[in-house]
């Protein structure tokens, strides 16, 4: 009976993902990536290009920029300004923002429930994480997307 009691207060830990099969999983297991901080090719930097190669890898790849107003495209896709104008919505929030603005968009990401979060290498926020994995969400912290993914598809 403890167990019962006890087990829905943790249960939310196993979904921060760390382990590389799991990362894997994740990886095959979504299509429609948003990514909330994505910076336009002439900006460059990882914020462009690892959304770049993900496009490249086939993912359908949804550019939310933060800043930058004056652009409306970027990987040749229209841009959202908000993830609740993604239609249909991505199955995994690819996040480019420094680890201390990551809690101004909680309230966004538990509204558009996406099933994965992921904070891009360099980027994490555990108070954020935590509330995010207890709405039901998959996370990972601190783990570049195309790392992993040059790691299982060489």
């Amino acid at each position: 009976m403890h167990d019962k009691l006890t087990r829905p207060e943790h249960e939310w830990r196993s979904r921060l993902v760390t382990h590389a099969a799991a990362l894997d999983e994740v990886l095959a297991s979504v299509h429609r990536i948003a990514v909330l901080g994505i910076k336009p090719e002439e900006v460059g930097g990882p914020a462009y290009e690892v959304p770049a190669y993900l496009q490249r890898a086939g993912y359908d790849v949804v550019p939310v920029p933060v800043y930058y107003p004056e652009v409306t495209a970027i990987l040749g896709v229209a841009v959202h300004r908000s993830l609740h104008t993604v239609t249909p919505p991505a199955d995994m929030v690819l996040l480019f923002r420094r680890s201390r603005d990551i809690a101004t968009h909680l309230d966004e990401l538990l509204a558009v429930a996406p099933r994965v979060v992921w904070m891009q290498q360099g980027i994490e926020h555990h108070e954020v994480a935590e509330a995010l994995a207890r709405a039901g969400a998959t996370v990972v912290q601190d783990r570049c997307a195309m790392v992993e993914h040059r790691r299982t598809h060489r």
